[in-house]
């Protein structure tokens, strides 16, 4: 596959953008986007010709959710964005932690990763992407800027040094679910390493919070001392009732849809299209943005 031009400077952009945003050097910014120092130092300069594979762009272009096609959906304040956006901030202030568990597909990913762009020392490490213990441990010392070098406790002991010497960091977690029982309990030990300095946000779905219920009841595998480390509470925003909970994901899609539509008219019946029910739940923000993409020409 070959990258043309402007993609490559929209990556460049996007990782510039990055580094305003790291509270570390420069050198532990470009090592946790797994580039040279030195490389780095030349992009900085303006130095562009070979210094960055291909695969590298297209890796830190995923990273950053830099498309290639002129239509990108705008990010949006929704309800779940303000909840999600203040007690990130919250958390970040006071350096404490708490957990978001709630439905797919009401853009609880999306806000994660549009905080960790744009606000300084948020960190935030995908579940689904490092499921196991030494892949976790890799996995946040990049995104923090360690060396990923020496022994696995050589990694931890740095990482969490650094997230101690940090100005009011903030790891966020998404999909923690997904992790196994040996890298959950990593988050244990990072938390116990960093407590006082370093926020700690959980996000999942509703069958995180299973697991999570199931091994506080059972006192199994770090449950029950996360749960403590989490406020002992879950944060969500889709109501439970059923009544409530149409009127949530109406207004919810609606606040999405509205400012991305060309084609005012059609709102309604996308919002229709939409608030349908597959496997006995409404549908959310991912079938809204294709419908957009498929109807709004």
């Amino acid at each position: 596959m070959e990258l043309n031009d402007g993609y490559r400077q929209k990556v460049l952009d996007a990782l510039f953008a990055q580094r305003v945003n790291f509270g570390g050097n420069d050198r532990a910014f470009a090592l946790s986007m797994d580039i040279n120092p030195a490389v780095y130092s030349r992009l900085k300069k303006g130095e562009r010709d070979g210094l960055l594979s291909d695969a590298k762009y297209l890796m830190l272009g995923r990273s950053f959710q830099v498309v290639n096609k002129k239509r990108t959906l705008k990010i949006v304040q929704t309800d779940v964005f303000d909840i999600i956006k203040e007690e990130i901030l919250f958390c970040k202030e006071h350096s404490i932690s708490r957990m978001f568990v709630d439905n797919a597909g009401i853009g609880k990913t999306t806000t994660a990763k549009y905080m960790a762009k744009t606000e300084k020392n948020i960190f935030y490490v995908d579940g689904t992407q490092c499921k196991k213990k030494n892949a976790f441990i890799k996995a946040l010392a990049r995104v923090v800027g360690v060396p990923i070098k020496g022994t696995f406790d050589d990694i931890k002991d740095t990482t969490k040094y650094y997230l101690n010497a940090l100005e009011n960091p903030v790891v966020v977690v998404d999909e923690w679910g997904a992790l196994d029982k040996d890298a959950f309990g990593l988050v244990q030990e990072y938390w116990n390493g960093t407590e006082g300095m370093c926020a700690w946000y959980l996000i999942g779905g509703n069958a995180a919070r299973e697991k999570m219920e199931k091994g506080v009841t059972n006192d199994r595998d770090y449950f029950a001392e996360m749960f403590s480390r989490m406020s002992e509470n879950y944060s969500s925003a889709v109501p439970k009732d059923e009544q409530q909970q149409q009127a949530f994901y109406d207004k919810l899609i609606r606040d999405v849809l509205e400012p991305n539509l060309k084609n005012k008219s059609k709102l309604n019946g996308l919002v229709k299209k939409c608030m349908v029910k597959i496997n006995g739940r409404t549908t959310g923000l991912r079938r809204a943005d294709a419908l957009l993409l498929l109807h709004d020409n």
